[in-house]
């Protein structure tokens, strides 16, 4: 079991039957945190799953436990810019997004989902090692939105 970065196969099927609305206030996305590199996300990953017990540590499904760690369950909603084409590449960006000011916990990587959709699965991401905040903030800072660097791409 492992986290690999890669955006979802169920995702690119559906973009093209039923679609993904990042403008406006149509569909919610969200990003949720994994604790572990034991947690199974990667291409294959079809749906954000809700733990069984997000206080448990570590949850069923190596979630960042919500427990008294300024997380929870679920993560946080995105705010997405307008797709634009860098190139030929279709290319979309999200607000950086932060946990507290007193957030303690440690994640290994983290999935985009669509919360509106049936919590069908954007990406996954590992982050490459493990990433920890004690009594702080912890911020996902996303990448420009162009070709080779943005975090969804279509080319």
């Amino acid at each position: 079991m492992t986290i690999t970065s890669a955006i979802c196969n169920s995702f690119k099927q559906e973009i093209l039957v039923e679609g993904h609305n990042f403008t406006g206030s149509t569909d919610t996305f969200k990003i949720s945190l994994y604790s572990s590199d034991s947690a199974t996300l990667n291409k294959s990953t079809t749906a954000y799953a809700s733990p069984a017990d997000g206080t448990a540590n570590p949850t069923s499904t190596y979630e960042v436990t919500s427990t008294a760690s300024g997380y929870t369950t679920g993560g946080n909603s995105l705010s997405s810019t307008t797709p634009v084409l860098s190139g030929d590449t279709a290319c979309c960006k999200f607000a950086d997004t932060s946990w507290g000011s007193s957030a303690s916990f440690t994640a290994r990587g983290c999935l985009i989902y669509n919360s509106t959709n049936a919590n069908k699965a954007v990406c996954a991401i590992n982050f490459g090692a493990d990433k920890t905040v004690t009594s702080g903030t912890f911020t996902i800072q996303f990448p420009a939105q162009t070709a080779g660097n943005a975090i969804i791409q279509i080319a």
